[in-house]
């Protein structure tokens, strides 16, 4: 007894020593899982789909507390809540930048797939979080005439920013007028896909069922948004002019295509560069703006949340941000970005004038404007008709029904109207059609 105590004595011994061999590994396992940005960043999703905002704002950083008062928590609740309910929570994805990491993941819902991406700052602290489109479960719209077009993958440019494009082309032998599409803000994908439309894919197939070949492309902030982020100098043509440019060349060299008849159509951001484009390649047939804005993009800031009853707290930082910007001269390019642009993108900005610089044009133009659009709005059309109106060779209307993705609704739009499938009206596929043939 005293022989198999002593040897059991001897076993516990061995086992403790082991056990406190592994503790260690095991705290430090422990504790390295509670600092993982995506394991943070999921426990930060649940506690917003859970309406456990307290518990949201515990893990935020002191701005974000800040900038989420009580009604705009509210606000984002009775937007998740449109969504319907929680079908499936993907796996998260995350992305190192610089100290900070951004976590994406994927949330199927009832009505709509949203990406929830948050920051994930050094000290384990949300540090921001933005909601976008996920996948749409897009349907093709009556207008689109599938049977009469084909498609077939392009990349757009051959350098370090080549990106990957898609071609509508209509049956036949041509030559067919073509038309580049142009994105608005932020890091689109081909099809501009918002919500419940892709704008851009509902004009690629309807205007190729009428006989246009269509180009559209990932931006280039979607393709290489980590790389953007780390350039100091970027600017507007950068964003969007370049590319443009390079597609409407890779059009020009299309057999199908007449490299006479090939226009720019911009929407949004797109729209207000437009100018820019036209004045860089002379050749081009016609520019088609789409809800283009005429004003600068901080007074834009400023307007939309004037237009959505923004608390005062918010329409103060607009405000905020609104001085800032105009405050902004050379040498200031060092200062922190701007709504996430560096001060180069501003400062570039700063004495551009898209009307004024769409006088000096010679080439046709179509500008179309949703009357119910509440981020570019009537004011912006307002603008573009007083110094375009009456010009030969420029056409400008608006729709009453339609919103800034040219969708038909009824009443005021606001950011939850884009939840819903929905489609570009016929009406603008027919007078974008007509312009260019």
């Amino acid at each position: 007894m005293i022989l198999t105590g002593s040897g059991e004595m001897r076993e516990n011994e061995g086992v403790m020593k082991r056990a406190l061999r592994i503790l260690p590994l095991l705290s430090a396992l422990l504790a390295a899982q509670a600092q993982d940005p995506a394991v943070l960043a999921r426990k930060a999703l649940d506690a917003l789909l859970g309406q456990r905002f307290d518990e949201f704002l515990q893990m935020s950083t002191a701005d974000i507390k800040k900038d989420l008062p009580a009604e705009t928590l509210a606000k984002i609740d009775a937007t998740i809540k449109g969504y319907g309910a929680v079908e499936n929570i993907g796996a998260p994805a995350a992305t190192k930048v610089g100290v900070n990491t951004t976590v994406l993941i994927p949330v199927k819902f009832a009505n709509q797939n949203i990406n929830f991406r948050f920051l994930i700052n050094r000290d384990g602290l949300v540090g921001g979080f933005v909601q976008m489109p996920g996948e749409v479960n897009w349907k093709r719209p009556d207008y689109s005439k599938p049977d009469t077009f084909t498609e077939r993958d392009v990349t757009v440019g051959d350098g370090e920013w080549k990106l990957p494009g898609v071609l509508t082309v209509p049956n036949g032998a041509g030559p067919f007028p073509a038309v580049v599409l142009v994105h608005g803000s932020g890091p689109n994908d081909r099809d501009e896909t918002v919500g419940g439309t892709k704008m851009f894919k509902d004009l690629a197939e309807g205007l190729a069922s009428r006989g246009i070949v269509v180009l559209r492309y990932d931006k280039r902030t979607k393709v290489y948004g980590a790389k953007v982020a780390r350039i100091n100098t970027f600017t507007l043509h950068d964003e969007t002019v370049e590319d443009a440019l390079k597609g409407i060349a890779l059009l020009r060299a299309q057999k199908e295509v007449d490299p006479k008849r090939v226009f720019y159509l911009g929407h949004s951001l797109g729209g207000y560069a437009a100018p820019r484009a036209g004045a860089e390649d002379n050749q081009i047939a016609g520019l088609i703006l789409l809800a283009g804005n005429a004003r600068h993009l901080e007074d834009l800031v400023v307007d939309q949340v004037q237009t959505l009853g923004g608390a005062q707290k918010a329409l103060d930082n607009a405000k905020g941000i609104q001085a800032k910007v105009k405050g902004l001269e050379p040498g200031d390019e060092d200062s922190p970005p701007v709504l996430g642009a560096p001060v180069h993108y501003w400062l570039d900005l700063k004495d551009y004038d898209p009307v004024g610089d769409a006088v000096k044009l010679a080439m046709p133009m179509l500008i179309l404007q949703g009357e119910r659009d509440y981020q570019v709005t009537m004011k912006d059309f307002g603008m573009w008709k007083a110094g375009l109106g009456g010009r030969k060779g420029v056409v400008l209307k608006s729709y009453p029904a339609l919103n800034h993705m040219f969708v038909a609704g009824e009443g005021k739009s606001t950011s939850a109207e884009y939840a819903k499938p929905g489609h570009v009206a016929p009406e603008v596929i027919d007078d974008v059609a007509k312009f260019v043939k």
